[in-house]
């Protein structure tokens, strides 16, 4: 039998001062109140994990994607980034970013000042500077940006702070100024 216990040496129980005799249970149920009662339940995670995995978890891309990059709070960086992962940015970041096929993410206390380029941006804190995206931009209601944005479709919630030009990319490649442009001077527009 699989539960067959051994004879064991008495344990002691340091806070009874005293010497026990080990007990075999009669029974699973016994076994697993048993382990239960023994083990010592530890955190899964610290505060700044659990802050962490909550901002991992409100941005769709890197929730789904275990290859991203994380730049913590308490850092800032300079310099050109140029990666193949998903970067999620909550310190601060001063420089140009390309990551041309992968998305970035400001979280709340991100502060970045950058030319960003990226197959899709979010975000929630503060970036300062002109953003270029494949697929998609979106700035969420605690976000703050000062900068132009080009992107096939681009998100601003209520509550989000922007200041800069826009231009939506489309399928045909034909800027949207030229579309504008033949429509006001009387040509077919789009």
């Amino acid at each position: 039998m699989l539960w067959e216990r051994k004879s064991q040496a008495p344990v002691p129980n340091p806070a009874l001062g005293t010497v026990l005799p080990p007990r075999p249970p009669s029974d699973l149920q016994e076994k697993d109140s048993a382990l239960k009662s023994a083990a010592v339940p530890l955190p899964l995670t610290t505060p700044d994990h659990q802050t962490k995995d909550a901002m991992l978890k409100s941005t769709d891309s890197l929730a789904t994607n275990s290859d991203h990059s994380l730049v913590g709070s308490s850092c800032a960086l300079k310099g050109d980034l140029t990666g193949d992962e998903d970067l999620l940015i909550e310190g601060q970041f001063e420089g140009s970013i390309n990551l041309h096929e992968r998305c970035l993410t400001i979280g709340d206390r991100g502060q970045v000042k950058a030319e960003v380029q990226a197959a899709r941006v979010i975000i929630s804190g503060t970036l300062t500077g002109n953003i270029t995206a494949r697929e998609r931009i979106e700035i969420r209601k605690s976000g703050h940006v000062l900068g132009d944005m080009v992107a096939p479709s681009i998100s601003i919630e209520d509550g989000a702070y922007f200041k800069g030009s826009i231009e939506i990319l489309r399928d045909d490649k034909q800027p949207a100024g030229d579309a504008l442009s033949k429509v006001a001077h009387g040509g077919s527009g789009v």
